[in-house]
């Protein structure tokens, strides 16, 4: 067993005699499983041939054989490394099944990495952190820090035309996480989701014990529940529907809010991408419109990144003690620090900044991949790209499981429209792929176009 401890690295290697034969084969089986990667720097013979007790001899003859063989690669000045390209006999680690990942993905929800503002965010940090009070390293309040809701509620109105005091606004770690305590403040048995959504949410809501019922879709967007009993919330994403697209009707807005005042029932509106828009004028929260019978949820997650965890709720004022005994006496989820950093990041501008400069590059994509489309699947037929980070990519009758698969097989995660269908939809369903043009880093994003158009132009 050898622990290279004089050249400051730690490898654990079996030998089965003394020889150099001994060593070759152990060093080519630690290859061959993955534990020495490609790349991976061998200890100089005179360490090694120190630690397992051999002559230096024997060990350099061991590295010089595994040269020849293509197993190692020598270069003056660098040692001895792993070669880059392995033997053809060398059969490299596969990775277990649960983290084996496709090469490329169009599934939305996630945004490019690489786009994370982190020189701006940097300054905040710092200037949030220089400035912060004592209080700020002690338990957190539950509602979040006021720094955080005073700058969200001067935003929000400003930008998203919601009706909000710093006192309606409690801080969480998501949608998510705001959408499992409303429902539990609620104490509601059944909550109405659109037919096409997200399905993490719904699957939220039951795993909580609420029940959930479909809303039917229509060209005007969701049509609001009839019947008895009434659900006692709806949830909507009124901006931006999701998955399918397009902004909820005037009317249809009207009618939710009327349907909650005769009920009692709540609107919960999530505003997931709101900030986002292109050849549509602005469309404002549904909460402006009743802002004591709609629950607003937002988050950074799309904005600027899902890695903080930061979203916020913005409630009726009968709510805020109900969501505030669930959440605890104090701040369980978010970090203080980053509560004061968003709030300082927001207060210099630098949240409009980054929003404004990523509307044009995800409108850019978003042309690209239409321009895309129609050069090379002429027959397919593009929804939903006014807004959002999205597009739908309607399919002929009965192929939108081909379609998937054979993305799969080209290395691409694509996901089709039925995974976001409730289960009890009435509506036909209709066969698309619903493209996350957001998610591809931008060094990848005209490849996975390209395997997009290979695989759709295959399909019908």
């Amino acid at each position: 067993m050898s622990s290279w401890a004089n050249s400051g690295l730690d490898f654990h290697l079996e030998l089965a005699g003394h020889g150099k034969s001994s060593l070759v084969t152990a060093l080519r089986q630690a290859v061959r499983s993955g534990r020495l990667q490609p790349g991976a720097t061998l200890p100089p013979s005179r360490a090694l041939a120190l630690d397992l007790g051999m002559a230096r001899n024997t060990v350099a003859a061991a590295y010089s054989d595994l040269v020849a063989e293509g197993w190692f690669e020598a270069r003056q000045g660098s040692g001895t490394r792993v070669a880059r390209v392995p033997s053809p006999d060398a059969a490299p680690a596969r990775p277990p099944s649960h983290v084996r990942t496709a090469l490329m993905s169009l599934v939305p929800g996630a945004t490019d990495p690489a786009t994370f503002p982190r020189t701006a965010w940097s300054a905040s940090a710092r200037r949030a952190l220089s400035r912060a009070p004592d209080s700020a390293f002690g338990p957190g309040d539950p509602r979040g820090r006021p720094e955080l809701r005073r700058a969200l509620a001067e935003y929000l109105a400003r930008a998203r035309g919601v009706r909000v005091h710093p006192d309606t606004v409690v801080v969480c770690p998501g949608s998510g996480h705001g959408l499992q305590v409303l429902a539990q403040a609620l104490d509601a048995p059944t909550i109405g989701v659109e037919e096409y959504g997200l399905h993490l949410h719904r699957r939220l809501l039951e795993r909580a014990g609420v029940a959930t019922t479909a809303l039917e879709l229509d060209e005007h967007g969701a049509r609001p529940p009839t019947g008895s009993p009434a659900p006692a919330a709806v949830l909507l994403t009124p901006a931006h529907q999701f998955p399918l697209g397009g902004p909820l009707h005037p009317t249809r807005r009207t009618a939710f809010l009327e349907w909650a005042s005769s009920t009692g029932g709540l609107v919960v509106e999530d505003d997931y991408d709101g900030e986002f828009r292109y050849d549509r004028r602005p469309v404002g929260a549904v909460q402006g419109l009743a802002p004591d019978r709609v629950a607003y949820l937002g988050t950074i997650g799309k904005s600027v990144t899902p890695a903080l965890r930061i979203g916020w709720m913005v409630l009726p004022e009968r709510l805020l003690d109900p969501v505030l005994a669930i959440k605890g006496p104090y701040e369980r989820w978010v970090s203080a620090t980053d509560q004061l950093t968003l709030a300082d990041f927001i207060d210099t501008g630098g949240l409009d900044r980054h929003v404004r400069a990523m509307r044009q590059r995800y409108r850019r994509r978003r042309q690209r991949l239409v321009d895309s489309l129609a050069a090379h699947v002429p027959h397919a037929q593009v929804t939903g790209v006014a807004a959002g980070l999205h597009a739908v990519v309607e399919l002929p009758h009965g192929t939108e499981d081909l379609a998937v698969e054979r993305a799969r097989r080209a290395g691409l995660a694509l996901v089709g429209a039925r995974l976001y269908r409730h289960p009890a939809a009435r509506s036909p369903h209709r066969d698309a792929v619903v493209i996350g043009y957001a998610t591809p880093p931008q060094s990848r994003f005209e490849a996975t176009l390209d395997t997009l158009c290979t695989v759709l132009s295959d399909v019908g």
